[in-house]
């Protein structure tokens, strides 16, 4: 495992750039390390080139969903340690019960407001 992956780099990837946007202005004020994806499939890319330390990560994309996405990252035993949060605008229990069960640590419903991710990022550092 690369010593890369003990940073403070936190990978955000949601489809709207205003989250995106939003969140990397917030986390990096705080003094993180972020990277974004658009996608499915640029996070994959991503996370096999900088190994974040926690990934924020919308379930509705294009090219590869966030389930998806965390299911291929669990299938590989080198990112195992990745903390994986699904936000998601769908807030049923049948979603939190899907993100956990692709191998997800948490689940946030969005909107959610910037105070409560700061707080949840110190929280897994």
């Amino acid at each position: 495992m690369s010593s890369n992956f003990l940073s403070n780099r936190i990978l955000i990837v949601d489809d709207e750039p205003n989250i995106r946007e939003t969140i990397s202005f917030i986390l990096e004020m705080e003094g993180y390390d972020v990277i974004t994806a658009s996608d499915g499939e640029e996070a994959i890319k991503i996370v096999n080139q900088y190994l974040p330390k926690i990934i924020l990560l919308d379930v509705m994309m294009p090219k590869k969903n966030g389930y998806e996405v965390t299911k291929e990252i669990r299938a590989n035993s080198d990112y195992k340690d990745i903390y994986i949060v699904i936000l998601t605008a769908k807030g049923q229990r049948r979603d939190e019960i899907n993100a956990i069960s692709s191998g997800a640590n948490m689940y946030m419903s969005k909107p959610f407001d910037d105070e409560k991710i700061v707080s949840l990022i110190k929280e897994i550092f």
